[in-house]
Protein backbone atom coordinates (compact mmCIF):
# COMPACT_ATOMS: atom_id res chain seq x y z
CA UNK A 1 0.00 0.00 0.00
CA UNK A 2 2.75 2.68 0.71
CA UNK A 3 3.86 2.18 -2.83
CA UNK A 4 0.58 2.85 -4.56
CA UNK A 5 0.53 6.33 -1.98
CA UNK A 6 4.64 7.11 -3.21
CA UNK A 7 3.34 6.40 -6.97
CA UNK A 8 -0.09 8.86 -5.93
CA UNK A 9 2.32 10.88 -4.13
CA UNK A 10 4.77 11.50 -7.30
CA UNK A 11 2.24 11.78 -9.70
CA UNK A 12 0.64 14.99 -7.60
CA UNK A 13 4.15 16.38 -7.41
CA UNK A 14 4.75 16.19 -11.38
CA UNK A 15 1.37 17.77 -11.34
CA UNK A 16 2.15 20.78 -9.62
CA UNK A 17 5.70 21.15 -10.61
CA UNK A 18 5.64 20.54 -14.14
CA UNK A 19 2.40 22.44 -14.05
CA UNK A 20 3.89 25.14 -12.40
CA UNK A 21 6.87 25.73 -14.44
CA UNK A 22 4.47 25.52 -17.99
CA UNK A 23 2.23 28.21 -16.15
CA UNK A 24 5.32 30.46 -15.48
CA UNK A 25 6.46 29.64 -18.89
CA UNK A 26 3.45 30.65 -20.66
CA UNK A 27 3.16 33.78 -18.43
CA UNK A 28 6.47 34.77 -19.71
CA UNK A 29 7.59 33.77 -23.09
CA UNK A 30 3.70 33.74 -24.32
CA UNK A 31 3.31 37.02 -22.71
CA UNK A 32 0.16 35.97 -20.69
CA UNK A 33 0.61 37.85 -17.53
CA UNK A 34 1.23 37.91 -13.86
CA UNK A 35 -1.73 35.89 -12.68
CA UNK A 36 -0.54 32.96 -14.96
CA UNK A 37 3.23 33.63 -13.36
CA UNK A 38 1.37 34.01 -9.67
CA UNK A 39 -0.67 30.75 -10.56
CA UNK A 40 2.75 29.08 -11.33
CA UNK A 41 4.95 30.14 -8.69
CA UNK A 42 1.77 28.84 -6.05
CA UNK A 43 1.54 25.33 -8.15
CA UNK A 44 5.55 25.30 -7.20
CA UNK A 45 5.38 25.35 -3.71
CA UNK A 46 2.35 23.25 -3.31
CA UNK A 47 5.31 20.47 -4.99
CA UNK A 48 7.38 20.61 -2.12
CA UNK A 49 4.66 19.97 0.12
CA UNK A 50 3.63 16.78 -2.32
CA UNK A 51 7.22 15.53 -1.65
CA UNK A 52 7.66 16.35 1.66
CA UNK A 53 4.50 13.50 1.77
CA UNK A 54 6.32 10.70 0.48
CA UNK A 55 6.31 7.91 3.02
CA UNK A 56 10.41 7.01 2.48
CA UNK A 57 11.98 9.38 5.21
CA UNK A 58 15.27 9.73 3.13
CA UNK A 59 14.89 13.46 1.36
CA UNK A 60 18.24 12.74 -0.83
CA UNK A 61 16.27 9.18 -2.12
CA UNK A 62 12.84 10.77 -3.05
CA UNK A 63 13.94 13.81 -4.81
CA UNK A 64 16.70 12.10 -6.84
CA UNK A 65 13.77 9.18 -7.46
CA UNK A 66 11.21 12.20 -8.57
CA UNK A 67 14.16 13.16 -11.34
CA UNK A 68 12.86 10.35 -13.17
CA UNK A 69 9.56 10.95 -12.58
CA UNK A 70 9.95 14.80 -13.70
CA UNK A 71 11.57 13.54 -17.04
CA UNK A 72 8.97 11.04 -18.24
CA UNK A 73 5.73 13.42 -16.95
CA UNK A 74 7.75 16.79 -18.68
CA UNK A 75 7.34 14.50 -22.06
CA UNK A 76 4.02 13.40 -21.12
CA UNK A 77 3.09 17.42 -20.80
CA UNK A 78 4.47 18.47 -24.02
CA UNK A 79 2.60 16.25 -25.88
CA UNK A 80 -0.88 16.62 -23.86
CA UNK A 81 -0.41 21.18 -23.72
CA UNK A 82 1.99 21.55 -26.28
CA UNK A 83 1.14 18.92 -29.11
CA UNK A 84 5.72 17.40 -28.58
CA UNK A 85 5.71 14.26 -30.19
CA UNK A 86 8.72 12.97 -28.33
CA UNK A 87 10.89 10.90 -30.78
CA UNK A 88 12.41 6.85 -29.58
CA UNK A 89 15.31 8.61 -27.77
CA UNK A 90 12.79 10.86 -25.75
CA UNK A 91 11.13 7.33 -25.23
CA UNK A 92 13.82 5.41 -24.44
CA UNK A 93 15.54 7.65 -21.79
CA UNK A 94 12.29 8.34 -20.12
CA UNK A 95 11.74 4.85 -19.42
CA UNK A 96 15.04 4.46 -18.85
CA UNK A 97 14.63 7.02 -16.13
CA UNK A 98 11.58 5.29 -14.66
CA UNK A 99 13.53 2.06 -14.24
CA UNK A 100 15.84 4.11 -12.22
CA UNK A 101 12.95 5.79 -10.24
CA UNK A 102 11.74 1.70 -9.58
CA UNK A 103 15.17 0.63 -8.19
CA UNK A 104 15.57 3.48 -6.06
CA UNK A 105 12.26 3.91 -4.50
CA UNK A 106 10.63 0.41 -4.48
CA UNK A 107 13.92 -2.09 -4.47
CA UNK A 108 13.76 -4.34 -1.34
CA UNK A 109 15.96 -2.90 1.06
CA UNK A 110 17.97 -5.34 3.69
CA UNK A 111 17.32 -4.11 7.05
Amino acid sequence: MLSVKSVLLFAIAALFEIGGAWLVWQGVREQRGLLWIGAGVAALGLYGFAAAFQPDAHFGRVLAAYGGVFIAGSLAWGMVMDGFRPDRFDVIGALICLIGVAVIMYAPRGG
